[in-house]
Parts: C-alpha cells; structure tokens; sequence
C-alpha cells in the first residue's frame, strides 16, 4: 500500500505487499528466476547455493520495544532540562534559559524529524538523537508552563497532560481495533496535509512574533485555543495512520530494523498530542 505519509513513504518495505515482498524470494544462483537463467554449476559443485536467510520481520513486540526506548529518552532528558534550568522565580535569566533549551531542542528536533521523514533507511542512532532533542524542549516547555499558569498549590497540569496522552492513546487504539478502522488514502492525504499546514502556520508565527505581529495562534488567547484544539484532534489522526502503518507492516513481514521508524511516527504524533493538550489545559487555567 502506497503511502503518503513522508515517514512512511520513504521506506521501500512499507510499500511492499505481502506477496512482493517475502512470498516469492529469489536466493543466491538463480532459483526462484527464470528457469532458463539456471546455472549448470561447476565441476564438484552441488549445484545447490546457500539461501539467503530473510531479516527478522518486524512485529508488535518489536514496535513496543523501540517505542518504549524512544520514549524513555525523550522523559530522561525532559527531566533532565527540568532539572538543571532553573525556576522562573530565580532570576531575570531564568526565563532566558528556559528559552535557549526550548529553542534549541525545537528547532533541533524539527531538523531531524525532517531528516528521518524522508531518510530511505531509517536510522536507530538519529532517531535517538530526535528524541533527546524533543526532550529538552519539552522540558524547557513544560516547566514554563507550569511555572507562569499554575498556582504554587494547584494541582499540576504537567501530569494530567501526561495522564492525558496515553489515555487518548489508549482510547484511539482502543477505538481503532474495536470498530475495526480503515484507512483510506483521501484520509491520509488530509492528515498529511493538515499537519504540513499547522507546522507551517507555526513557523509563520514564530517568525512573525520576532517582529512583534504574531497572530496569537501559538498564544494562550481564544486563537490559541482552537489552535491547540484542532492540534489535538490532528494529533488523534495521526495515531490511527501510525497504528494503521504498523498493521501493515507487521503483516507484509517488513524487516524488523523498521521498528524505529514507527517508533519515530508514533513518538511523534504522542508529543504532538502532548503539546497540544498542555496548552490547552494553560489557557483554561486562566479562566
């Protein structure tokens, strides 16, 4: 199944179906060719060369492995730039700091996520790389958060949108094999299309606020919640095109090294969600 998801439709075994792709192999010295290519063999030759044994497939177990290892690299170095920046009430550069680690692991992160969506062999060390980088701006982000929104003895918004992640993951698989969802490609198209949009409209923002004429969509006004809202809502559909891709894939027997690759859309589209959620529980602290 062809996709257009950039993460996805850069790997070749993705696209595969289950017959192409491990249903007719073809080993070393003709067999499963052309019969009249065959070889006569040499003299003391048994005519019969080694098979080639196929890669390890990739599986559930070996999606939720990678998954875990992604994600616990992304929680390690948030908790670590939480730790190590210091508070908001500390000193006039404090503030300063927050936003260097929020810039540099945003704009990092999105270099290399870039970098591993159209990378036609995924690799596990820059995959890792992205994930760390991610977790020093969320870090950054999420201490921001709940130093500027929270009451010193409110409840922390941090962990219910952490809560709140893994619920909405929990629920959108939950949803995903019960009412047995299929994906289409006008779907795919929309999403694809709809996260390239927001991702541009936040740049936009962010460049437009270095002149002072940010439109409010990254802010924490009525804008800036649908914004997140409509965020949310994509970040909901972008799981169900990774569980979808990783149905596929486990089921056209795809090499086992693609584990990081949906490691890294599913991370994505977690941290994604995450994001979205934390801005939106920010905006209704206000009220």
């Amino acid at each position: 199944m062809k996709s257009n998801n950039p993460v996805f439709s850069r790997s070749e075994e993705f696209n595969r179906s289950g017959a192409n792709a491990y249903g007719n192999q073809t080993y070393a010295g003709g067999y499963g060719s052309d019969p009249s290519t065959w070889g006569t063999g040499t003299p003391g030759d048994t005519g019969h060369a080694a098979p080639q044994a196929p890669a390890a497939p990739m599986t559930i177990d070996s999606v939720v492995q990678k998954t875990a290892i992604t994600l616990g690299v992304v929680l390690v170095t948030a908790f670590a730039t939480w730790i190590l920046t210091p508070d908001l009430t500390d000193s006039t550069q404090a503030g300063g700091a927050l936003y260097a680690a929020l810039m540099i692991g945003s704009l990092g992160a999105f270099a290399l996520s870039m970098v591993n969506s159209f990378k036609k062999v995924i690799s596990p060390a820059l995959v890792l790389a992205f994930a760390a980088l991610e977790g020093v701006a969320m870090g950054a982000f999420s201490k921001f958060i709940e130093q500027t929104f929270v009451p010193q003895d409110g409840p922390s918004i941090v962990m219910q949108a952490v809560i709140g992640t893994f619920a909405a993951f929990a629920g959108t698989l939950a949803a995903y094999k019960f009412f047995d969802i299929k994906v289409g490609d006008k779907f795919r198209t929309f999403v694809v299309a709809a996260m390239f949009g927001m991702v541009a409209l936040g740049l936009l923002e962010v460049v437009l606020g270095m002149f002072g004429s940010a439109m409010g969509f990254l802010g924490f006004g009525a804008l800036g919640l649908l914004f997140a809202v409509g965020g949310l809502v994509l970040g909901i559909f972008m799981l169900i095109l990774d569980f979808d891709f990783v149905e596929q894939g486990v089921a056209n027997r795809i090499p086992e090294q693609e584990s990081w690759r949906a490691a890294f859309a599913l991370t994505v589209s977690l941290v994604w969600i995450y994001t979205n959620l934390l801005r939106i529980l920010a905006i209704l602290q206000q009220d």
